[in-house]
Parts: structure tokens; C-alpha cells; sequence
């Protein structure tokens, strides 16, 4: 949050738990429904999360009707079938190609940047994906300070999903997110982390 002196606030200690440290991926979901205006809430946040050249490539496709369910099972790997059974909602979230369409709009301080990504299918990609990768971040970020639990998941036959749900659109399916309560033993055991002497460096 910043406030009207233009600083940046804190989390506090439960926040920052709930959205890291305490952070988990659910494998098992209770019955609990999930409303259109949580799902609508967890847009709203991450919509306003930044991009590259305020790009905002990422679409997403909330599942929730009997038929859609069962239209989405078909296209994930075995191993993600139950516990996507058990979640009342699941977003696919996809890379919208032509997301640069939307740029004179998004970024009118430069309008003409729309051409340049018009005219270079590998930075078009490139950015695309990227920036998606980036708010689907954002997105299980935002399902949890919803108060909600998220289960992304990666398997599943990409193609496949497209066909089933992006025929003739621009997007592209990236990444699959349960949404919802956790159930009854819904996480695995915690796994270690790297620590920082591995990972970071100072100059």
C-alpha cells in the first residue's frame, strides 16, 4: 500500500506469512463453493500488479459447470485428475498473443510500441510469455490474500486444453490453478528450501 507521503507500507507478520513463509499448494479441497465475487476480488488485485510496458498478456478461464469440469479432466495428466475433482473452482490461465493489440490503450504514452511488437514475432513472444508467467504469480499471490488456497499445476496436454477451450482466440493455456478450501489432509510434507548462502550474492 502506499499512502498520500508516496511510501510504501509493510506487511505484517500475518500477511506476510499467509502469502510466503506459510504458503502451501493444496491437494485436497473441501466442498466449500467459491463465489463469483471472490473469483472477481482475485482479478481485481492482480489486474493492478505491474508489467512490461504495462502489457497485461494473461487471460484466464474460471471452470465451475458440471460439463466444463468434466470437458477440462480430459486434458490434464492422471496424477492431477482427483484432486481438480475436488476443487470447485479451477482457472486456466493462458497467454493472450495478441495481447499488443490492446497496447495504444494500455500505454498511450506510446502508442506506436504496438508496431514494434506487430512486427517482431520473437519479442511479441517473448514478452508475451514472460508477463504471463509473471501475473500468474500475481494470481495464486492474489488467491491466497483472498483467503483462499490455490493448486497450480503444469500437467496437462496444452494443445489439447486450446482446442477444448481457445479454439479460434488468441490465447494459450500456460498454467491450470485449483481454487478453493482446503480439504482433509490437503498438503504433502513440507519440502526444504535452498538457503540463502546458495542463492544469493552481494557486490
Amino acid at each position: 500500500m502506499v499512502n498520500s507521503n508516496s511510501t510504501i507500507e509493510c506487511l505484517d507478520d500475518a500477511a506476510r506469512d499467509l502469502l510466503f513463509a506459510g504458503a502451501r499448494t493444496v491437494n485436497n479441497f473441501a466442498s466449500t463453493p467459491v463465489s463469483d465475487a471472490a473469483l472477481a476480488q482475485i482479478w481485481e488485485m492482480v489486474r493492478w500488479a505491474p508489467t512490461a510496458a504495462n502489457s497485461q498478456p494473461l487471460r484466464v478461464q474460471f471452470v465451475r459447470t458440471d460439463d466444463s469440469r468434466r470437458r477440462l479432466l480430459e486434458h490434464l495428466d492422471v496424477g492431477n485428475r482427483e484432486k481438480t475433482t475436488s476443487a470447485p473452482v479451477t482457472a486456466i490461465l493462458a497467454v493472450d498473443s495478441g495481447f499488443h493489440e490492446h497496447l495504444p490503450h494500455l500505454l498511450p504514452i506510446r502508442p506506436q510500441i504496438r508496431e514494434v511488437f506487430a512486427a517482431n514475432d520473437t519479442l511479441r513472444e517473448r514478452t508475451g510469455n514472460f508477463n504471463a508467467a509473471l501475473q500468474a504469480g500475481y494470481f495464486i499471490l492474489a488467491i491466497r490474500a483472498a483467503g483462499l488456497a490455490a493448486g497450480p499445476m503444469a500437467g496437462f496436454d496444452s494443445t489439447g486444453m486450446d482446442t477444448e477451450f481457445f479454439s479460434g482466440t488468441t490465447w494459450r493455456s500456460i498454467l491450470v490453478v485449483n481454487i478453493g478450501h482446503p480439504g482433509e489432509n490437503p498438503w504433502f510434507e513440507r519440502l526444504p528450501r535452498l538457503d540463502t548462502t546458495e542463492t544469493v550474492r552481494w557486490a
